[in-house]
């Protein structure tokens, strides 16, 4: 139905080829795009770079995005190499390890800072860096969690911080949508990625998820791709600023 042939996305996120930031590129792939693909840091590079070159990704760089140093060359490296951007996918949250773990209301101000600015303003910086690039129009997105909406059990201070991310894309909408700029949160459900083997008896949820799920079945990265690619389209341009269940309709389950 749609086709993002001559697209130009940039995806921050990818950790290995189980990750949602990565169903995401592969969506966008699938569908024509071309892609930019960033890596975290040395460590991360051997996993991520032969995913994204496997993909055929025009541009794989690092990207630290508490580094503004970074965050300038891989824009001004899209720049020279595209001219333009039409999407960009942010995948990234970050929380001390005892934040995650521990009551929200002993979360250090430090620890609470840093998983904000981590994964709530870097959402504002990448956008902020995307708009010049978008000036026919865009779509920005991130990446939620129910537990912004509903106590999770061992989910911590990611539930406040997440619950921030969706009230940005809001604002972010709303600011950019004269412009011709979508801002959406994708909202998956429960599944199996790097980032959620951190989450303390995760197993437990996605055994939930999958039984009282009206599908039955968990969400995949390949779902959440699909979705994506969807969003980033032409056919979605008049869709904005909402948060995205994709879950098998577990969120609508009491």
């Amino acid at each position: 139905m749609f086709d993002l042939t001559g697209h130009k996305a940039l995806v921050v996120g990818v950790a290995n080829d189980q990750s949602i930031a990565y169903g995401c590129a592969k969506g966008f792939k699938t569908q024509g795009a071309d892609l930019a693909v960033t890596y975290l840091n040395e460590k991360a590079e051997p996993y991520v770079r032969p995913l994204a070159e496997e993909l055929g990704a025009s541009i794989i760089a690092p990207l630290d995005v508490r580094d503004e140093a970074q965050l300038d060359a891989l824009f001004s490296e899209i720049k020279d190499t595209w001219g333009q951007l039409d999407t960009l996918l942010h995948s990234i949250a970050f929380s001390k390890k005892e934040d995650l773990h521990g009551r929200v209301i002993d979360c250090s101000a430090d620890g609470f800072a840093l998983a904000m600015d981590i994964s709530v303003h870097s959402f504002l910086r990448l956008i902020r860096r995307a708009e010049p690039l978008m000036p026919h129009g865009g779509t920005c997105m991130t990446v939620s969690f129910m537990g912004s909406q509903f106590v999770v059990d061992n989910y911590g201070v990611m539930g406040p911080v997440k619950a921030a991310l969706e009230a940005a894309t809001r604002y972010a909408a709303a600011e950019l949508g004269p412009k011709g700029i979508s801002v959406h949160a994708l909202s998956p459900g429960p599944l199996k990625t790097r980032a959620a083997s951190g989450i303390a008896e995760f197993d437990a949820l996605l055994n939930d998820a999958s039984e009282r799920a009206p599908t039955h079945h968990l969400a995949t990265i390949e779902d959440v791709g699909a979705y994506a690619a969807f969003l980033a389209s032409r056919e979605a341009f008049n869709v904005t600023g909402g948060v995205h269940p994709i879950d098998g309709g577990y969120s609508i389950v009491g």
